[in-house]
């Protein structure tokens, strides 16, 4: 019976790539000189922390880092949740993104109902951080991919694991 894996994980790779390439940029700018401007990447805990002098610039961070994240892997941006700022000694104030990986539960539980009610003849079940769907025929998974891309917009999946 033929199955397919939907997942979602962060490529660390070129997220720590777009990254450098982010405070490259940060560095150069010249309206950035003698400021406390920056971008900093923790792997392990996968949280990227702007940091900088007012709000304002820390929103110019982002427009230098979005558009970086996103021409090394599409939809990376949508993949990162946004804390609150918090202001630093004095002036200074820094923002920490954190890199969500893997398919939460909530998440799954709205591709598998969507599966389900589609009326397509597939099972979808929730294993781990991934979903897994069985269906007869290739075509079938095929339309239940199409299905699930048209549907879940709002944050990057992957389609692989496909098993004849």
């Amino acid at each position: 019976m033929p199955s397919f894996d939907i997942t979602s994980e962060a490529d660390m790779v070129a997220l720590k790539n777009a990254i450098d390439v982010a405070d490259r940029q940060i560095n150069n700018r010249y309206d950035f000189k003698g400021t406390s401007a920056k971008v900093e990447l923790n792997e392990k805990d996968k949280l990227i922390t702007l940091f900088g002098d007012s709000d304002f610039q820390l929103d110019q961070i982002k427009d230098i880092l979005f558009p970086a994240l996103e021409k090394k892997e599409a939809d990376s941006s949508k993949r990162m949740e946004q804390l609150d700022v918090q202001k630093i000694s004095g002036n200074k104030v820094k923002q920490v993104m954190k890199i969500k990986d893997g398919i939460d539960s909530e998440l799954a539980k709205k591709i598998t109902r969507l599966i389900k009610d589609s009326g397509l003849k597939v099972q979808a079940s929730i294993q781990g951080e991934a979903v897994r769907v069985n269906g007869a025929k290739r075509d079938i998974l095929q339309d239940a991919i199409a299905l699930v891309r048209k549907s879940i917009t709002d944050f990057p999946l992957k389609y692989g694991n496909f098993r004849d």
